[in-house]
């Protein structure tokens, strides 16, 4: 089987590729290509590869293709290790069945109410991903019937078992009725992992994805910490920055590339796109463009930019973070062609800290964190070069009739020369009123990386529950409550971590917020 292939190709249940459409992918990741057919198949599999190559479509979809959305009864399990994988997988799915109207999934793990989660069980779920120790508690109290089961997924099977969940997975394995299917997922195939596919597979197929060596050009490589809403923002004023004469801006979907172009031209910058959906005579028209310099920015996904050919592209800037550590290479590998130097950009949001960090280790490359640029960074290189420019004038120029008109007007007026050459200067930049960007410096609040530890003052005492707080600073702020890390509740208070660009928006929004009919009040955790 070929190594890329479009979704198309997979015969798909429509419903799941027009949602696989709207999600803007274009073709199946290597991981995705051999396993789908064979798990759609109901056989057994091990399949081998590591975070981030796109394993949870891997098996979602196959999960999906076999549900009946009319039988609302459990039908498939996942197992993760942890419970933001459960619920980063919980997502991803629902995403993949958002027009298979009548199919529920939920996650479920430790930490939050049981009660909370056994009133959605009894409305019928056909899909469940958990970890292993609430699946078990559940499986004992008859919430979770095993009876119509027929597909259990093991995600990250090896992390599972370095957590020692190993009895536990036995244990929900031997519950199992004796006909399903069992699809494993591991980035090793260490021997616990081959026991217990010996122990408890059926005569499974084994795919594997081992990523080949890989080697970063050298190349200046930089990230930055934003809030998803900025990214735009952000990366304008990286453009302005640093105002490369070329430049190529990765974006994972093929909506984002379209939102992305016509930003950017509403902006004032030179930017086309390029993407699958468009036709060949599109591609050329655009591409020529690129290559002559009349477009100074071309907007792309992996898939589209595979043949582009260019020696004179100065930086690379990766919107979204890859999917793939083989796509960063291939991103980056753009620009310092030819001997020539190159920069690459990476903006990250919230916990895709984690995934460039794999990307990190994995190509043994060093990416260095940087500030956010300031108005004022932009203001003062934006006056470099528009004085830079008046030099040339000078150099080159007839000033003396300007220089008349300039000292006539001086003598009817109190201006020095200075003050009117500085006025002249600012209505060549224009009123810069961006808003800052600036990310408070909350020190260390004990939570994990690229996260703040927020205190709340408000817990169990006062009868609020994990999903009252996460929907309030959710609601309040505007943010993602997939993007909310840990939640800690005591009796009389609360922890919660948020991404650290959110920080200030998250105190600010909640300063005037209620919860359950209750004045709060939300400031860092710990700070140093």
């Amino acid at each position: 089987m070929r190594k890329y292939m479009n979704f198309e190709e997979l015969n798909l249940d429509p419903k799941i590729m027009r949602a696989v459409t709207e999600m803007g992918f274009e073709q199946a990741s290597p991981i995705q290509a051999k396993s789908i057919p064979i798990a759609m198949e109901g056989k057994d599999m091990i399949g081998q590869a590591q975070t981030g190559t796109g394993k949870t479509a891997a098996f979602g979809i196959p999960v999906l293709q076999r549900v009946d959305p009319h039988k609302k009864k459990l039908q498939t399990i996942v197992l993760c290790p942890t419970r933001e994988l459960a619920i980063q997988s919980a997502n991803e799915i629902r995403k993949l069945s958002k027009f298979m109207h009548g199919v529920k999934v939920l996650p479920i793990y430790g930490g939050q109410e049981i009660s909370k989660q056994i009133r959605s069980l009894k409305g019928g779920v056909q899909v469940v991903i958990g970890t292993p120790g609430r699946v078990i508690d559940h499986i004992r109290r008859h919430t979770l019937k095993l009876g119509e089961l027929e597909t259990i997924v093991l995600d990250e099977a090896d992390e599972m078992l370095n957590m020692g969940f190993r009895e536990d997975i036995e244990t929900i394995l031997q519950q199992i009725p004796t006909k399903h299917q069992t699809l494993l997922f591991s980035a090793t195939m260490a021997k616990p992992i081959m026991d217990i596919a010996k122990t408890y597979l059926t005569e499974p197929e084994i795919v594997k994805v081992v990523k080949k060596e890989l080697t970063v050009p050298k190349i200046d490589q930089y990230y930055y910490e934003v809030n998803p809403r900025k990214k735009n923002e952000v990366l304008s004023r990286l453009l302005d920055l640093y105002d490369p004469e070329l430049s190529l801006v990765f974006c994972n979907t093929k909506r984002k590339v379209d939102e992305l172009v016509d930003d950017l031209k509403g902006r004032g910058y030179f930017a086309e796109g390029l993407h699958g959906d468009m036709k060949q005579s599109q591609r050329d028209r655009v591409m020529n463009g690129f290559r002559n310099g009349k477009t100074d920015i071309l907007v792309a996904t992996d898939v589209a930019a595979r043949g582009i050919d260019v020696d004179d592209v100065e930086a690379v800037f990766n919107y979204d973070v890859p999917q793939d550590d083989e796509y960063y290479v291939h991103r980056i590998g753009r620009t310092g062609r030819a001997g020539r130097s190159g920069r690459a950009f990476t903006l990250v949001v919230g916990r895709e800290i984690y995934k460039l960090k794999d990307i990190m280790r994995y190509c043994k490359t060093k990416i260095k964190r940087q500030p956010i640029p300031s108005v004022d960074d932009i203001t003062e290189i934006k006056a470099e070069k528009i004085l830079e420019k008046a030099s040339s004038y000078i150099d080159h120029g007839n000033l003396p009739e300007m220089m008349d008109i300039l000292e006539d007007h001086l003598d009817d007026k109190e201006y020095s020369a200075l003050e009117m050459a500085a006025a002249f200067l600012m209505m060549e930049l224009g009123e810069i009123q961006n808003p800052e960007l600036r990310q408070d410096d909350f020190g260390d609040t004990g939570a994990e990386p690229g996260m703040v530890r927020l205190f709340i003052n408000i817990g169990k005492k006062q009868r609020v529950r994990i999903g009252d707080i996460l929907g309030a600073i959710a609601g309040e702020s505007g943010m993602e409550g997939k993007l909310v890390g840990a939640i800690d509740m005591f009796d009389s208070y609360t922890f919660v971590e948020v991404p650290r660009e959110y920080a200030s928006e998250v105190i600010e929004a909640m300063k005037h917020a209620k919860i359950k009919g209750k004045n709060v009040n939300v400031e860092p955790a710990n700070r140093k």
